[in-house]
Formats: structure tokens, C-alpha cells, sequence
């Protein structure tokens, strides 16, 4: 029987008390000297040795923060820069990551429609048919970030006709400094009509309330359904808003950490029962190794995934 995406989600959240996500978005720039010589001796320098050095730094990361997190976010760019040797190690990556029992979140912000999108959902939460037409696994990952700026053409053949068999967050109010040059920009409620100060709306609400119509029938026994929301910790006013918006919507919070957000700031749009809340951070802990002095990369991982823990539960 399968899991709904929400319930497992939330599974882990209980079972780990963590409700942090571990970033996967290796470059050659944060991986650990003897990483990179191990792959350098193997495999020359090469687009393969690249490849090498990012699987066997997140095998050791992934082994480090298995029990202690929610989730994982690898970012699909960082592996497909290396053509076919990246999109193997993110494969790699990912079948080690559910061997763990944790939740894959893939961020790649695909949009497309129709056949395209199909084939996307297919590479990242799915399965394609082959040539005999028995259905071959993609990826399979739990979750997926997808731009929703092509409406529900672009959206319904991501989240599937059966609820919860591949859950993904759409882009709302992204963390990034220039979002507000499209997200907070005010429309008409009913575009049909001229606009005026009562019924002006910012983008990202609009795109919330479609959010919450997509996922309106698809919740799972924990509350939550399986089209979420990817909201940044650095906008918290706006996270608010955003929560009164779609409220049984898990928030994918990016912005936590080295981009300037608070825990405060990043659980400012989780329920009042502190759920739909999942807080992501990258460089904070997959570069935690950076300010060790005995070389143990892994460990250091942990340490930070620890601290983040601890600092966003005393924020609960």
C-alpha cells in the first residue's frame, strides 16, 4: 500500500523530532581536500571524478544525519552540470538516501505542460513506460519543486491523479532578494474587472490560493496534502499572510541560515499546531567542515544538523 507523501513526510517529522531538511548542492568549492584527492587519483580530472567525489560526500553525509532530519534536497543543477557521470551520482544519491528511510525532496523547479510535464513527473516522482510497456522507475523521490507560473496546465500532471503517490512545492514567495519584483506585485482579484485598492492582491496570493484549490483534495490522514508551498524564511510577514492562505499546506522553507533567516523567521507561517513547516538548510551543514580541525567532514555535518535542531526547537 502506498504512503501518502504528507503522512510520510510527517512520520519522519515524529519519529526524528527534526523538521529540518539537509541541502545536497555539493560543488567542487565545499567538498573536503581528502575527497576530492581520493576522486583525483581514481579517476583524473575529470567530469567522472567530480561525480565520484560528490556521491562519496553525500554517502557520508547521508550516513551522518539519518535518524536526526526530516529530509534531504538535493538540487538536481549542481549534478546535471556534469552530464551524464553528475546525473548518476544524484541517482546514487537518492537510492542512498531512501535505503535510510528518508524523504527525498528534489529541487530541479521544473514547469512544463502537457507530454513534457508528464515526462518530468515520470524522471522524478514516477516511472516511463518502456518499449514493451511495463513501467520503468525514474527516480522515484518522495517530493519535487515545481514552478507553477503556467497554471494548472503545468501542475496537474506533476501531483498525479491518485493523492499522495508524489508530492511537490510550488514556487509562492521565494527567498531570493529580487521576488518582489514579481511575487509582491499587486493584480486585480478577478483580472476581468479594473483593479482597486479592496480587491488588490500580490502575485504570490494568488498563487497560494491556487495552492490550496490543487491540494484541497488531496490531504492524508496527518492533515497536511501532498501540493505544497516553497516559502522563504527571509519574507515572515509575508509567511504569515501565506499560512492564513492555505492551511493545510506544508511550507518548504528555504532562506534559513547563511541567507539571513531566523528559526523565528523560518516557523513564522507554520500552523498554530507547529506542523506544515519543513526548513531547509545547504551550506550550513554540508559546509559545516570547513570550521573543523580534525577532518572528520561527516561528524562536523552532524554536529551543525544538531545545532539546528536545537535551535529550531527552542523557536517552536
Amino acid at each position: 500500500m502506498t504512503v501518502h507523501a504528507a503522512d510520510q513526510l510527517q512520520s519522519v517529522i515524529d519519529r526524528t523530532g527534526s523538521i529540518a531538511c539537509v541541502g545536497l548542492d555539493p560543488r567542487p568549492a565545499l567538498l573536503p581536500s581528502a575527497v576530492k584527492e581520493a576522486a583525483l587519483a581514481k579517476h583524473g580530472d575529470t567530469s567522472e571524478a567530480v561525480a565520484a567525489a560528490f556521491l562519496a560526500f553525500n554517502r557520508g553525509l547521508l550516513d551522518a544525519v539519518a535518524g536526526s532530519c526530516a529530509a534531504v534536497k538535493p538540487q538536481s543543477a549542481c549534478y546535471e552540470a556534469y552530464g551524464f557521470a553528475g546525473v548518476k551520482a544524484l541517482e546514487e544519491t537518492v537510492r542512498h538516501a531512501k535505503a535510510l528511510g528518508i524523504p527525498v525532496i528534489m529541487d530541479a523547479k521544473r514547469g512544463d505542460i502537457g507530454s513534457t510535464a508528464e515526462h518530468y513527473q515520470q524522471a522524478f516522482l514516477g516511472a516511463a513506460p518502456s518499449l514493451g510497456g511495463k513501467a520503468l522507475p525514474g527516480l522515484a523521490c518522495e517530493w519535487l519543486t515545481i514552478n507553477g507560473y503556467l497554471g494548472s496546465d503545468g501542475v496537474t500532471p506533476f501531483i498525479g491523479k491518485v493523492p499522495g503517490t508524489g508530492g511537490v512545492f510550488v514556487l509562492v514567495k521565494t527567498s531570493n532578494p529580487s521576488s518582489g519584483e514579481l511575487q509582491d506585485v499587486r493584480v486585480a482579484s478577478d483580472v476581468r474587472c479594473p483593479m482597486s485598492d479592496v480587491d488588490a492582491q500580490a502575485v504570490m496570493e494568488v498563487t497560494a490560493q491556487l495552492v490550496r484549490e490543487w491540494g484541497s483534495k488531496r490531504i492524508g490522514a496527518c492533515g497536511l496534502n501532498d501540493v505544497g508551498a516553497v516559502v522563504g524564511a527571509t519574507y515572515p510577514d509575508q509567511a504569515r499572510r501565506l499560512r492564513t492562505l492555505m492551511p493545510d499546506t506544508i511550507f518548504l522553507i528555504p532562506g534559513y541560515g547563511a541567507q539571513g533567516g531566523t528559526a523565528a523567521d523560518a516557523l513564522a507561517g507554520a500552523r498554530s499546531d507547529g506542523r506544515g513547516a519543513i526548513v531547509n538548510s545547504s551550506r550550513g551543514i554540508i559546509g559545516a567542515w570547513q570550521q573543523a580541525k580534525d577532518g572528520d567532514w561527516a561528524g562536523a555535518a552532524r554536529g551543525a544538523l544538531d545545532a539546528m535542531n536545537a535551535d529550531l526547537a527552542k523557536a517552536r
